[in-house]
């Protein structure tokens, strides 16, 4: 079962290296992590998520609340968070190209989020 963990750290150098290197001495995977500044600059908001059964969040929560930087774990619950994926492309394009690729853009719903004289970005959600 997938968990989604939210963890407020201290702001500094190395920490998210701490974080990762703590799941990897335990064997933990990382499925996925986003990490950024919060409204206060001192702090950072981490965004884990990681497969395992029940025991194994518990564990990997002991784990990181033993962390000096680690100022809170919040594991969110089914039903209490909204969980979306979302892909950005940079794909380069010609002036031959650039119609194609718009077209196919526009045929599988994706948004074009920026567009330079040789390249297009694309959002795909």
């Amino acid at each position: 079962m997938k968990h989604t963990i939210s963890v407020l750290v201290e702001n500094k150098f190395g920490v998210l290296a701490r974080i990762a290197g703590l799941f990897s001495a335990r064997g933990f995977n990382i499925d996925s992590l986003a990490v950024g500044e919060t409204e206060d600059p001192t702090v950072s908001r981490m965004t884990i998520v990681s497969e395992g059964d029940e025991k194994t969040l518990e564990q990997i929560k002991k784990q990181l609340n033993k962390l000096i930087d680690v100022i809170k774990v919040v594991d969110f619950k089914e039903g209490e968070f909204i969980d979306r994926e979302l892909m950005l492309i940079k794909v380069s394009v010609s002036a031959k190209t650039r119609k194609d690729i718009l077209e196919a853009v526009n045929g599988i719903g994706a948004r074009l989020a920026n567009a330079g004289s040789k390249s297009l970005s694309i959002e795909i959600s």
